[in-house]
């Protein structure tokens, strides 16, 4: 039977260097403060409406939006899918996430329930591209400590509505280069704000922060205090960029797209406060694009809310393994690989190694694994995924 024993001491020193290194503010202070080029991105042409779709009328915005508002944003139907990155829009919705709606939102496990490597095959260690190792034997995600904003405060959920109802992903508060300290970027995955191929932009995208921060269970979740499940307030994308190959390759399953399925938004409170994410948080992660080969990586580990079954989405989880090789197609970087049971609901969660300076850097983010749980796979974070961070941090530049 192969071993679920977790690597202890690396979990331990990881876990160290995600926790907040600076609390700028604690849940209770602030409850909700507010060189490749990119080929997917998603704009705004006003505070509250970040764009209009094709064939909307500048004087017709007031009553697109209460309408959008209202409801029509449930409209599916394929002239209202919006595919292309200019049609983003995401309009906040005040009080439209909830503590049972959150509960309730359910993991986009299609894409995580995926078969492993195709038409490849294992060889050596001078070069990771187009090699997959062997498969990880399977390491049991442990239960992050409480609370969330002192142990993984960076961590967080994205809530976002698609056809099949109320939906959930992981993801975390990355560093924005232009504004120093005063982030408002989450990273996350591409199939978490995109359908891919067959669809387009999700609708309500939200980002809660540690959230359920006591680790309440599913049956009071319901009933708790909005800063018990929202200790930082919620969060909504007025901006978001994926890669152009996860939009035109991107499959529910099989893999399609994977290697380049990520994603970075930029957010901003519900309630309109004046304090950053990254300043209400107290932290966020520098993102690493260096592509490290798995040779040089000792340990890696990867956090997130799983929400499919045994899971219900309401803990905060960790698996920590050293890495492995998967390649989906040759034609594509090969994908970082660890054990892990973690299950759908994880996806978009930040995967973080130990930086130069000991603090944790986020270097991928979970994309795929097994329909039977045992392991994850997230890409590797290039000039594609460099290119999409640095556009969208240099979009909200002249911004404060």
């Amino acid at each position: 039977m192969p071993s679920t024993r977790r690597p202890v001491l690396a979990a331990a020193a990881l876990t160290a260097v995600l926790a907040l290194t600076a609390t700028a503010c604690g849940p209770s202070d602030d409850k909700a403060a507010g060189d490749a080029k990119p080929s997917a991105t998603a704009g705004g042409q006003s505070d509250d409406l970040p764009a209009l779709p094709k064939g909307i009328p500048t004087q017709d915005l007031e009553k697109w939006k209460k309408k959008w508002k209202e409801g029509a944003w449930k409209n599916w139907d394929k002239d209202q899918w919006m595919r292309e990155a200019r049609d983003f829009v995401n309009p906040i919705i005040e009080g439209h996430w909830k503590p049972d709606t959150m509960k309730d939102a359910r993991s986009s496990d299609k894409t995580l329930a995926t078969q492993g490597a195709q038409g490849s095959a294992p060889g050596g260690i001078s070069s990771d591209q187009g090699v997959t190792d062997p498969e990880p034997r399977p390491v049991k995600a442990q239960a992050v400590g409480l609370p969330y904003h002192d142990n993984a405060a960076p961590v967080g959920k994205v809530f976002f509505d698609s056809p099949q109802g109320h939906m959930v992903c992981s993801a975390t508060v990355v560093k924005d280069p232009a504004h120093p300290g005063k982030s408002n970027m989450v990273w996350t995955a591409g199939h978490c704000v995109h359908a891919g191929k067959q669809g387009g932009w999700y609708r309500n995208i939200a980002f809660v922060p540690s959230y359920n921060d006591k680790g309440l269970p599913a049956t009071q979740v319901n009933s708790a205090p909005v800063q018990d499940v929202a200790p930082y307030g919620v969060w909504w994308a007025d901006w978001a960029q994926t890669s152009s190959q996860w939009i035109a390759q991107g499959a529910e399953t099989g893999g399609a797209g994977a290697p380049y399925d990520f994603a970075v938004l930029h957010v901003r409170s519900e309630t309109g406060a004046g304090k950053s994410l990254e300043e209400t948080v107290g932290n966020a992660l520098a993102v690493d694009f260096s592509t490290p080969q798995v040779k040089s990586i000792q340990s890696m580990g990867a956090w997130g809310y799983p929400a499919a079954p045994p899971f219900d989405g309401q803990r905060m989880y960790d698996c920590v393994d050293r890495p492995g090789r998967l390649t989906i197609d040759a034609q594509q970087p090969t994908m970082y690989r660890i054990g892990c049971t973690m299950t759908g609901g994880s996806s978009g969660g930040g995967w973080f190694v130990r930086g130069a300076d000991g603090k944790a850097v986020l270097i991928s983010n979970t994309s795929i694994g097994p329909s039977n749980s045992t392991w994850l796979a997230g890409p590797r974070l290039g000039p594609e995924a460099k290119g999409v961070y640095e556009a969208l941090s240099k979009k909200f530049a002249k911004k404060g």
